[in-house]
């Protein structure tokens, strides 16, 4: 038996170098014009963040699965400061002033993702039992993570039920593959919500009224950022980690003898990390914090965010992401009972084309593409999308860890 060739580079603070590198390079290169810009309208740059990690594991560059930068670094320290600084920005009396059919789309959006998640793992089991079978259960639990919530939920499922590097980048590819085209598809439409709104009989008044409050709000929250406002993002960020690590091992050992407790890990010390960091900042909403995202608290925590994807990419071996084609037929049925379910909501409530394609993209794409399908209607729409899609940063977690401890049941996976 032959022992694998040592990687290129095995020192930490090197890898973290290239990290970074990479990141810029695709971060840079999106921001140019001509080919370029043709590329990514084809490829996210998203994909490309968690990808060419995944490459320089797969040819030895990098040793992924021995590096500490993943786990404990940014696992446990860059994923609960993301998810602060993602949820201390929610506006939800904004949200809440957006009129309730809105809000009740955007909820209905995001309970059929979780019945979607229940019918295409029970159909699939009857159709290719091999393609439910093994942790499947909890990459869909990481996916239903991302199409509720965003990139940090997904990673958060993820360490949450201890999915294989593996699975999830294989349910990374579902992501993409199956949510973009999806966005392809509601921005498609959005040329002729006119005439469906018009064959639906939708009232489309309060989209006026909606167009002029978003763009008021907008305006009142631009500035230009300080070093103390840097200052204050990192220490609330990084002292709320802090705190949510020096609580949860108590809390965790106080759940441990319950069983029940047990069954839905709260005997997890990284479980009440998350739980506490998403709580914690959204509770943060309701005061002054918010104001930090004028001076940009959303970017950092975007930021943040993008270093821990390519971090987990670095752990992925390219050559069995396409071992299970299957998945995407599960992809499909998923997707195709969130669309059925929240358009017969969206014709109940005789709802908007908007108010459909809004709800379905602030859940399935999150903060980063939802504005984009918003603005594809009408640009001062576009806070719509950005308030709708961080909200799921704060539902997302929960939702899909129900989403998770269900299908695990329904796996017998105990």
């Amino acid at each position: 038996m032959t022992t694998p060739s040592p990687a290129l580079i095995q020192n930490d603070i090197v890898l973290f170098g290239l990290i970074a590198a990479t990141l810029a390079f695709v971060f840079w290169t999106a921001s140019l014009k001509g080919a370029w810009q043709k590329f990514y309208g084809v490829v996210p740059p998203l994909l490309l963040c968690y990808f060419i990690p995944g490459i320089f594991n797969s040819l030895g560059v990098i040793d992924g699965a021995n590096s500490q930068l993943y786990n404990p670094v940014a696992s446990r320290v860059l994923l609960p400061a993301a998810l602060v600084l993602l949820t201390l920005t929610i506006d939800l009396k904004a949200v809440m002033g957006l009129g309730w059919k809105l809000l009740a789309m955007y909820f209905g959006s995001s309970l059929s993702i979780m019945l979607g998640a229940f019918v295409a793992f029970w159909l699939m089991g009857q159709l290719h039992p091999a393609t439910v079978a093994g942790d499947t259960w909890g990459g869909m639990a990481a996916l239903a993570g991302s199409w509720i919530g965003g990139g940090a939920n997904m990673v958060a499922m993820k360490e949450i039920f201890e999915v294989n590097e593996t699975t999830f980048g294989q349910f990374v590819v579902l992501d993409v593959g199956v949510g973009y085209v999806w966005m392809a598809i509601l921005i498609f439409l959005a040329g002729r919500a006119k005439a469906i709104d018009a064959r639906s009989g939708a009232d489309t008044r309060a989209l006026e009224d909606l167009q002029q409050r978003l763009a008021d709000y907008s305006a009142q929250h631009a500035r230009i950022p300080s070093l103390s406002d840097y200052m204050l993002i990192i220490g609330v960020a990084f002292g709320v980690v802090g705190l949510a690590h020096a609580v949860s091992p108590p809390l965790a050992a106080w759940f441990a003898p319950y069983p029940w407790a047990h069954s839905a890990s709260l005997d997890s010390p990284y479980v009440w990390v998350v739980l506490l960091s998403t709580v914690i900042g959204l509770g943060l909403s309701f005061t002054g914090a918010r104001k930090l995202d004028g001076a940009g608290a959303s970017k950092i925590g975007t930021l943040l965010l993008y270093v821990l994807i390519a971090c987990i990419g670095m752990q992925m071996d390219i050559a069995a992401l396409l071992d299970r084609p299957w998945l995407f037929a599960l992809g499909i049925i998923w997707i195709l009972v969130h669309i059925v379910l929240l358009w017969g909501l969206g014709k109940l409530l005789k709802v908007p084309f908007f108010y459909f394609a809004i709800g379905s993209q602030s859940n399935i794409g999150g903060p980063a593409s939802a504005p984009v399908v918003a603005a594809v209607f009408h640009p001062a729409l576009a806070p719509v999308g950005a308030l709708l899609g961080t909200l799921g940063y704060a539902t997302g977690t929960v939702a899909a860890y129900l989403v998770g401890i269900g299908l695990r049941a329904m796996a017998g996976a105990g």
